[in-house]
């Protein structure tokens, strides 16, 4: 087998997709376009500092997932539904509604060549052709 070189792509395939990092919002050093006053310069930076500090606040519930639902999950106690089925369970679910569709399709093609092998039959012999 014959060893790969970097960089290289065999056909039908693609590269990885390259993602871009957006770079963390620090505080900015630029000095303020002109016409701006002081009062919207510091207006603007709290802006800024809110957006940071949502956008930081966004990403650290997003990452933990399941300490938010255990909390949903707690401030409700008296609306308790039951547990929610896995993502295997539901997947699984899916598979055999396909499977179920597939055997009666395969059963219903059978059933109707039975059929035609019978109704052949029954012309051919009233016919006389498939004497001996």
């Amino acid at each position: 087998m014959a060893k790969r070189a970097r960089g290289t792509t065999r056909p039908g395939q693609r590269r990885p997709i390259q993602r871009m990092t957006r770079p963390v919002a620090g505080p900015t050093t630029a000095a303020p376009p002109e016409g701006l006053s002081a009062a919207e310069v510091t207006r603007a930076a709290e802006l800024e500092a809110g957006l940071v500090a949502a956008e930081r606040a966004a990403h650290a519930t997003a990452a933990r997932p399941a300490e938010r639902t255990r909390a949903a999950d707690s401030s409700s106690i008296t609306a308790r539904r039951p547990p929610v089925a896995g993502r295997l369970a539901v997947e699984a679910a899916e598979e055999y509604r396909y499977v179920a569709r597939d055997v009666r399709r395969i059963g219903i093609i059978g059933g109707s060549m039975f059929v035609i092998l019978a109704i052949a039959f029954v012309v051919l012999q009233l016919a006389g052709v498939a004497q001996h």
